[in-house]
């Protein structure tokens, strides 16, 4: 039997990032994941936006993982064929499996990582048994269970999964290429919505080393043939759910394989339990299209392993009053609520068609377009000063160099 303080199951997005926290805090962790070498998954695509990578950062290793990713530098953000605005932009494109192995190379001692599958768990309130499908056994204090989607294990303990918007959102990813010249004129872009019969939330489009990547956000059922189409045509597809899209981009094609990931919002019931504890996706499930499951697992895992663990370690047992604390946090509710909010509005706000939807979506549209207006009236007035400024730097250095001439 192996001993250790922390046992994470699950080396995704939510575990890497707690073993990289709880091994550079010193605490003894165990890592356990099936796959060494972390398979392609069609999930996370990019870090995005101010509060999701200030998030990032206060995991402490955001600095490093992200000289893995490609920094754009600027978004231009369109609807109904119209350019809006180019925002300066902190998003960083990274494929799931490569944010994996970045993060993974974060981990130090004592944290350790077990390629194996845990196939149950004992809990009570002073340590826990987890058993591999090697036949090990490892005694921790605490688990956490950051193993996303997968429900066997939490199933065995009691807890179970609450639906509330069944194929709530279906997100779909390729590359993109233009067509007849060598670049997109655009570092990224985000493109909204036409038409609420569409569908259609928007497209994002965003570098990942020299590919251009496209995440495309729709709300449909599963059996919607428009998912086949989608993959068998998808420049063609695409074109007709959004088809002022060119006058951006100009023609482009689709290059490889099409992913297509549906996603239910769900929440966790009967997780209140001693020795083990929830997070990311193992917890709660929110919709890809508002970018926000992100923000949770950051928020989740900085709490947990910057907060709360330190401070059950420093005392005996990990009672159900310990593990409470964590879900009772008012940062990570406040995170939760947020986005478990902003997934259920973008939706309606996309297809809804009631005159207060409709009110909302023009609102977002002139609030764009008036964001874009001031920022070139500032980009403009700010050019104009510098020129003043070099203009008046030159006549000050003619002038000093006439009086020299004179002397």
């Amino acid at each position: 039997m192996k001993y250790t303080d922390i046992a994470i199951i699950g080396g995704g997005l939510a575990g890497s990032t707690a073993a990289a926290m709880l091994g550079r805090a010193g605490i003894s962790t165990v890592l356990i994941d099936p796959h060494q070498v972390y398979p392609f998954d069609f999930r996370v695509e990019k870090i995005s936006g101010e509060e999701q990578v200030g998030r990032f950062y206060e995991t402490g290793i955001a600095d490093s993982v992200l000289r893995s990713a490609t920094h754009d530098g600027e978004n231009w953000i369109a609807r109904f064929g119209y350019l809006l605005d180019k925002k300066p932009s902190r998003q960083y494109g990274i494929m799931y499996d490569a944010l994996i192995a970045a993060i993974r190379a974060e981990i130090p001692p004592p944290s350790e990582l077990i390629y194996a599958k845990a196939v149950d768990v004992s809990t009570s309130a002073e340590r826990q048994k987890v058993t591999l499908s090697t036949g090990e056994v490892i005694s921790a204090r605490l688990v956490v269970l950051a193993n996303g989607l997968s429900v066997g294990l939490r199933r065995n303990l009691g807890i179970e999964r609450q639906v509330l918007s069944a194929g709530h959102s279906i997100s779909v990813g390729f590359d993109i290429v233009p067509v007849g010249r060598p670049a997109f004129e655009f570092p990224a872009l985000t493109y909204f919505s036409e038409r609420a019969r569409k569908r259609t939330a928007y497209v994002t489009l965003f570098p990942i080393q020299n590919r251009m990547r496209a995440n495309l956000f729709v709300y449909r059922e599963v059996d919607d043939p428009w998912l086949r189409e989608m993959r068998r045509h998808p420049a063609e597809t695409m074109n007709a759910a959004l088809p002022r899209l060119r006058r951006i981009t100009g023609e482009y094609a689709v290059e490889g394989d099409v992913k297509i990931r549906p996603a239910d919002l769900y929440v966790s019931t009967g997780y209140r339990q001693p020795g083990v504890v929830l997070v990311g996706d193992a917890f709660a499930a929110t919709c890809p299209v508002t970018g926000t499951g992100t923000d949770k697992v950051f928020t989740d895992v900085a709490q947990l392993c910057n907060v709360h663990i330190p401070a059950w370690l420093a005392t005996e047992g990990m009672g159900e009053d310990k593990i409470a604390s964590f879900y009772d946090d008012p940062v990570k509710q406040a995170c939760d609520a947020w986005s478990m909010g902003k997934a259920i509005s973008f939706r309606k706000v996309t297809v809804e068609n009631g005159l207060y939807w409709q009110a909302q979506r023009w609102a977002r549209f002139l609030a764009g377009f008036g964001e874009g207006a001031l920022r070139r009236v500032r980009g403009r007035i700010s050019a104009g000063s510098n020129r003043s400024a070099h203009s008046s730097s030159s006549s000050s250095s003619s002038s000093s160099s006439s009086l020299s001439s004179s002397a």
